[in-house]
């Protein structure tokens, strides 16, 4: 069997984030975020669980780096939960918050991990909420000024830092949608929101390299290709239009200090803004946005196949056959990552990119011998992999792997029924029960190769929407 081999300097690591695993809620002078308050709110996830215990890391710590040494990881990706740091959202810091975060830098750098700490990952403290939540410009100030706090205390043994974990989400499922935190379906607000969180990068970028000058900074972005279902200029067009909402709202002011005109134009005509100079944008702001980055994190799972509904909409659809769905209803199609890298490196030309996350929710029970087989998520693994490397091969600057996820965690507006991680929880005794899927990442690890495995087709190839 063939094995593709990664470049020596490639890095491997696992993610996570604070919400999802951490628990500790109401331990060292921990605040409300919006996810707590949306949690509470009935009706509003799945299983009507919360994040409260969650996986403990917040007292399994130590623990789980010891599986990710285990795995060979050198690298390991979390998020810092800003209430933890600022109770109330701003005022004094909590020294028993930067505490935590200071003993789990130092347990991974001892244990030979780097970290790359991400300083939102949806995790708002309501009281900012309270006040407009990321549609007011305030929000933005206040995150810069976490970042500095955050910044000054761990700044001397952090050398990537993240500002922002998947923007879009965070507006559009957040302030659009209603499926996230705080639950709110205003289009315009979203829009401010979107702007907000933006804007909030680019100054805590400028604060990063101030307290943390020998360090590198990125921001990480979901990236999901979108696909036309035909060659028709309606299909055409509603690829485009998702195109532009989704990936080039967000990469076009990073990398280029504009939004697309023609997403500007979209909303203007669904009514999401009244003119295209938009109220929330102002002199500078820009300009603060689009300051050179060291890095470009994309997280990936699959694709958008869209179309033109016959009044005009424009939808996206689930290609046949079903069972090519993971247990979140999303193809697998590795296609779309190889696609997505080579549109991304020759649009924006980052200068380094990292997969940050990447993997495929499957309910995989344990047997009786406590074994859990999850061929399906290893074949998903393989093949995104086998992605990268034909990417890496054409000339993307791709630095390393994250895969989602180290553990089965708090899966947000699903709760605990949806499972990504190498390891799964067992929810009464907090014990982590390696699936076969990390004993094959261990070995992919330690190999720095890929089996070049023969695996079935999953889908053809489609041509992707080219700006």
């Amino acid at each position: 069997m063939t094995r593709l081999r990664f470049p020596d300097s490639f890095l491997w690591g696992a993610a996570t984030s604070a919400h999802q695993i951490e628990g500790g809620r109401h331990e060292g002078g921990r605040g409300e975020s919006i996810w707590d308050r949306f949690a509470a709110t009935s009706g509003k996830i799945e299983d009507g669980s919360n994040a409260d215990i969650a996986c403990d890391h917040f007292h399994r710590w130590r623990e789980d780096i010891g599986i990710m040494k285990g795995l060979g990881l050198g690298a390991y990706r979390f998020s810092i939960a800003w209430p933890r740091i600022f109770p109330a959202g701003r005022g004094k810091p909590s020294e028993a918050g930067l505490d935590f975060y200071e003993s789990l830098v130092d347990g991974l750098l001892e244990a030979g991990i780097r970290p790359y700490p991400t300083l939102y990952h949806w995790d708002l403290p309501q009281s900012f909420q309270d006040g407009g939540g990321w549609a007011e410009r305030d929000t933005a100030k206040a995150f810069r000024d976490y970042a500095s706090v955050v910044a000054r205390r761990l700044g001397d043994r952090i050398g990537h830092w993240v500002t922002h974990n998947e923007p879009w989400c965070a507006a559009t499922l957040g302030y659009e949608e209603g499926h996230h935190a705080p639950g709110h379906k205003d289009p315009s607000e979203a829009l401010s929101a979107a702007h907000h969180l933006l804007l909030s990068h680019g100054w805590a970028v400028e604060v990063l390299r101030r307290e943390a000058p020998d360090s590198e900074v990125g921001i990480v972005q979901i990236h999901c290709p979108a696909y036309p279902a035909s060659r028709s200029e309606a299909d055409e067009d509603a690829a485009r239009w998702f195109d532009g909402f989704f990936n080039r709202w967000y990469l076009d002011p990073i990398f280029r200090g504009s939004y697309p005109d023609d997403a500007v134009a979209d909303r203007v005509a669904a009514g999401h803004l009244k003119d295209p100079e938009m109220p929330f944008l102002r002199e500078g702001d820009l300009a603060a946005i689009s300051v050179p980055l060291d890095f470009l994190g994309l997280n990936y799972y699959s694709r958008v196949v869209m179309t033109a509904g016959l009044e005009g909409q424009r939808l996206d659809i689930k290609p046949d056959p079903p069972e090519d769905l993971t247990d979140m209803g999303w193809e697998v199609f590795p296609q779309g990552l190889h696609d997505g890298l080579l549109r991304v490196h020759r649009d924006y030309n980052p200068r380094k990119i990292y997969i940050t996350e990447n993997g495929a929710a499957y309910d995989d029970p344990i047997d009786e011998t406590g074994r859990i087989a999850d061929p399906r998520r290893i074949a998903y693994l393989r093949e995104h992999l086998k992605a990268i490397h034909r990417a890496i091969a054409d000339g993307v600057p791709v630095e390393g792997y994250f895969a989602w996820s180290l553990l089965d965690n708090f899966e947000w507006g699903f709760g605990y029924t949806k499972h990504f991680g190498l390891f799964a929880v067992d929810a009464e005794t907090q014990e982590r029960i390696p699936k076969d899927s990390a004993t094959w990442f261990r070995n992919l690890v330690s190999a720095n190769a890929v089996d070049d495995a023969p695996t079935r087709t999953i889908h053809g190839e489609s041509r992707a929407f080219d700006s």
